[in-house]
């Protein structure tokens, strides 16, 4: 099925979960968040919030750094 993440059109299983999704592309979910349709989604939600066709979603990333 087809989903929008960060803006780019992207395949996702059917029946994936958010966590699903993170772990099939390799992000490390200590080191993000994640909204779903527009709302930000506890880190405890991953494993029970399912992807559906067309659904948006923005991962955003936690950097270091600064000076």
């Amino acid at each position: 099925m087809k989903i929008l993440v960060n803006g780019k059109e992207e395949n996702a299983n059917s029946g994936s979960t958010v966590l699903d999704f993170l772990k099939s592309r390799g992000f490390d979910p200590a080191l993000v968040s994640v909204e779903h349709n527009g709302r930000i989604l506890e880190k405890e939600e991953w494993p029970e919030e399912t992807l559906n066709e067309s659904d948006e979603l923005e991962i955003l990333f936690f950097m270091g750094g600064g000076g």
